[in-house]
């Protein structure tokens, strides 16, 4: 009755288990009733706080902000993972030229906060001389944030390949790139793939961040229409509006990855048969 990390439990432990769970549940359902019960009885819902939502103008702003932040996301998401991928490839390196700048650099810029990159390359050009919108300020701080992220988990994907793949690529005479390219990478995108797509969700919820350099993005737009006195100022249900977005579409990105990495792995059935045990008359047939 072992398990190979740790003792598995017995009746008395899954019981105190089940009781833990069904306590949290209970704990974590009555704190959200007492919120909603809190936005309640302070007219949150009343029907003059969300009267505005109606407008088709109110609509198209909402709709531009979102676009606005899957721009900013998509962009930011691209540029980081191919930072993401350099950085990795030159901490891999067997040459210290490109191994200690890269290993510097993805240092510095997870250490740095990223509200403070953004704050960095949007007023940073504007004390030289030069103006710039927020967008690609935005996308700069993600890019350099996130980049850094991603190539720490480019880099422990690559290396939890056991190294016996690598090393039978080099007796068969292939390079560091080919061997890279199409023995180490595609093994390791399976197992880096739920960790790639949870710092995608983040960089697209820092997105958000936009707004404090006046990027018209969601939120933005939510803060706008949440200080409108005609409406009671309708924060709460602006920030709602806002959130309810943002989780529909962190789940969409999640259960995507979640589709992938099951298409990736071959799907129920290929788990099926690599589990079904090996028969000698199997081997049989195959020589």
């Amino acid at each position: 009755m072992s398990n190979v990390l740790y003792d598995l439990p017995g009746p008395k432990a899954r019981l105190r288990y089940r009781l833990i769970g069904v306590v949290s549940a209970l704990g974590i359902v009555a704190l959200l009733a007492y919120v909603v019960w809190r936005f309640y009885d302070t007219g949150q819902f009343e029907g003059l706080r969300w009267e505005q939502f109606q407008y088709v103008k109110i609509q198209q702003d909402l709709l531009n902000g979102y676009l606005t932040t899957l721009r900013a996301a998509g962009a930011a998401a691209v540029l980081a993972l191919l930072l993401g991928a350099l950085l990795a490839t030159a901490r891999l390196s067997d040459h210290a030229f490109f191994r200690a700048p890269a290993s510097g650099f993805v240092e510095l810029f997870r250490a740095i906060p990223l509200l403070i990159l953004i704050f960095f390359a949007y007023y940073g050009p504007i004390q030289l001389g030069y103006k710039v919108g927020p967008f690609w300020p935005l996308v700069i701080g993600l890019t350099l944030y996130n980049g850094a992220v991603l190539s720490e988990i480019f880099r422990a994907g690559i290396l939890a390949v056991h190294r016996g793949q690598s090393e039978a690529a080099y007796a068969l005479g292939m390079r560091k790139f080919q061997v890279m390219t199409s023995i180490l990478l595609p093994q390791a995108v399976r197992a880096m793939l739920p960790a790639i797509v949870s710092q995608l969700v983040v960089l697209l919820k820092d997105t958000a961040l936009g707004f404090i350099i006046q990027l018209p993005e969601l939120l933005y737009y939510g803060k706008q229409y949440g200080g409108r006195l005609l409406f009671g100022f309708p924060y709460v249900p602006g920030y709602l509006v806002v959130a309810a977005v943002y989780i529909g579409t962190c789940g969409l990105l999640s259960w995507f990855a979640f589709w992938l990495q099951k298409r990736l792995m071959g799907g129920p059935k290929r788990a099926k048969t690599a589990a079904r045990p090996v028969k000698l008359a199997d081997v049989g047939q195959a020589v």
